[in-house]
């Protein structure tokens, strides 16, 4: 007797690693797919505000927050959009005589929402690593190289943080005109693309310190993540697990293609030789997976509770379904 599919709306970013299943060489078993590709941004919003979709691409700091308020809506996979280390996205103004990290003690600092996964690691590594508490800092919000963006998730602001919303003006504009010494944020300032001589970033030399800190941590900074409606799973729990196998063997087939010493399929010179350094360096290239992934999530779900992103300060498996990582041994 035949079955039916089960139909899926899922929207992300257009990701190598999610091509293959995207276009079907790759299938999830008992799945159909309708695959809506947008910019992140859209993506983000268009989820959290009304859950257009049935799987999404998330920020992972946004998630944090949705996954853990009462009655949670959605659920995740551990499936990774998007990571990168973060060190080279503090980008400071010369004139604030900025020359270390402890030098933000007492200074205006911005990103573009608060709920920002790259702003989040290195807030949480300056608050714990760095002597540079939260409270110590004047943040400010506003939009990257535009005015006008808002924060897309409710927040719970640890007493004592000083946090001004701007909407009238560009973290950019602010940096260029010293009205604060410092950007956390993913995409680099378009003063600093400009080539303005007072815009720079705090750590040149961000490649060799990020290397070190995985060496010495093994964290490897998530940014974006995989959600999914809970209501999926009420009457077919086996879809959970179904989409990871998918995104699993699409990821795998990506990598393949990245690694293929004899074809160049990327327009990227010695692509092949680096990616065989970062295996060499992390193991797997892009590793999905909770246990593969434990020491940066749980330093995420650390500092989202710590920043007043999440709710609540929850194990890393009740970000996912119950058993999504069940291995059977025949």
């Amino acid at each position: 007797m035949s079955r039916t599919n089960v139909k899926l709306t899922i929207a992300t970013t257009d990701y190598d690693h999610f091509r293959d299943f995207r276009t079907g060489v790759v299938n999830a078993e008992g799945i159909d797919h309708t695959w809506l590709l947008h910019g992140h941004h859209e993506v983000f919003a268009r989820f959290t505000l009304n859950r257009e979709w049935d799987v999404s691409e998330l920020s992972f700091a946004k998630f944090t927050t949705q996954v853990t308020r009462e009655d949670s809506d959605i659920i995740g996979l551990p499936v990774i959009c998007s990571r990168l280390f973060r060190f080279g996205s503090f980008y400071i103004n010369k004139k604030s005589g900025i020359k270390t990290v402890q030098d933000l003690k007492g200074k205006k600092v911005g990103s573009p929402e608060w709920a920002h996964s790259a702003a989040v690691y290195m807030r949480g590594w300056m608050h714990n690593e760095q002597g540079v508490k939260l409270q110590d800092v004047h943040w400010y919000q506003a939009g990257a190289n535009a005015p006008g963006r808002v924060e897309k998730v409710e927040l719970s602001l640890p007493e004592g943080t000083k946090l001004t919303r701007v909407s009238d003006k560009s973290l950019s504009e602010m940096l260029a005109s010293g009205e604060i010494d410092c950007a956390i944020i993913a995409r680099p300032p378009t003063c600093f693309l400009e080539g303005n001589p007072d815009i720079v970033r705090l750590y040149p030399n961000f490649v060799e310190m990020e290397q070190e800190y995985f060496e010495r941590t093994k964290v490897w900074p998530i940014m974006h993540i995989i959600a999914l409606k809970k209501q999926l799973l009420e009457t077919n729990p086996w879809i959970a697990r179904n989409l990871y196998n998918a995104f699993l063997e699409s990821k795998n087939r990506s990598v393949e293609r990245i690694m293929d010493p004899a074809v160049s399929r990327f327009p990227v010179a010695w692509l092949p030789a680096y990616a065989r350094r970062m295996r060499d360096m992390f193991g797997d290239i892009f590793p999905y997976g909770i246990e593969e992934n434990r020491p940066t999530l749980e330093q995420l779900a650390l500092y989202s509770y710590q920043q007043g992103i999440a709710h609540k300060h929850v194990k890393i498996e009740d970000y996912f379904p119950k058993g999504i990582m069940t291995k059977i041994v025949i």
